[in-house]
């Protein structure tokens, strides 16, 4: 079973978060590190649809466009807050106040107000909700109001990706960024590693490539490999996956609920989707 792995941000978290608990040391999503300043133009996206608020990432890739995940864009309502800080929030409460009518998501008045930027999203207009393998296209962009002054990102050429045959792929590694839920054991209860929902931070870690489709880049979420970091998990998605430093997909799904075996990424490199994203660009 496929899971989209953006999460829920809300006064009450999504039924596969659990609350914040002491534990022992915190990994970065299913390994790696906290980001830092090393990924400046990868932001935290906050929106609402019409069942509830939810988190995802995103990334800048030109002054006033950020590209996502279909499934973080399709079905908003109101606009969505866009927030560049590396560092959200270590431990509760959430940094974010609700929008006054959930109904019509944030407006650009409130998300001023908290001091963030605002934007609007747009989904692929041919995503496939998850439906077909071939023709997924869970790939976003958010229009910003206002360009912002931040280095953007690069995507990868057209067909970048197509030089990876099965033996070279198997044994390269994908960078990932996002702000993805942190997966870890408490001091008390299941021992069982669980998505939990703070600390709400940038991270990045890095994947082993596992399989290439025309649509989908699939990498082993592994922290445990010793060529990788591990994987993403919830609220990563729509976060970047990069090659030498071009963007070549976006988080898309997860096999597990707590975030271990297979994750999925939308190639961004196919023709497809690079037309899409130019109309916003230029």
């Amino acid at each position: 079973m496929m899971f989209r792995i953006r999460t829920a941000l809300a006064a009450l978290a999504a039924t596969v978060l659990v609350g914040v608990t002491s534990a022992g040391p915190a990994t970065a999503i299913t390994g790696g590190e906290p980001d830092g300043n090393d990924h400046p133009n990868v932001a935290l996206i906050l929106f609402y649809d019409a069942t509830g608020r939810f988190r995802c990432t995103a990334t800048l890739i030109s002054p006033t466009v950020l590209i996502t995940a279909a499934h973080c864009t399709d079905g908003d309502v109101g606009k969505v807050l866009v927030d560049f800080d590396s560092v959200i929030a270590e431990t509760p409460p959430n940094p974010y106040p609700l929008a006054a009518d959930p109904a019509i998501g944030y407006t650009a008045a409130e998300i001023a107000a908290m001091g963030e930027l605002s934007g609007t999203a747009y989904a692929h207009p041919d995503y496939s909700d998850f439906t077909d393998m071939k023709n997924w296209n869970d790939v976003g962009v958010v229009v910003l109001d206002q360009p912002v002054d931040i280095a953007p990102a690069t995507l990868a050429p057209q067909d970048y990706l197509n030089r990876f045959v099965p033996k070279v792929l198997n044994k390269t590694a994908f960078d990932v960024v996002g702000y993805g839920t942190e997966v870890r054991q408490a001091e008390s209860g299941p021992q069982k590693p669980t998505p939990m929902s703070y600390p709400i931070i940038r991270r990045q870690t890095s994947v082993i490539g596992q399989k290439l489709t025309s649509q989908i880049l699939q990498g082993n979420g592994n922290e445990h490999d010793p060529r990788a970091g591990g994987g993403t998990c919830f609220g990563d998605s729509g976060g970047p996956v990069f090659h030498h430093g071009l963007i070549v997909g976006v988080t898309s799904y997860g096999y597990t609920d707590n975030c271990r075996y297979l994750d999925g990424y939308q190639r961004v490199d196919i023709q497809g989707v690079q037309s899409w994203v130019s109309s916003f660009t230029g």
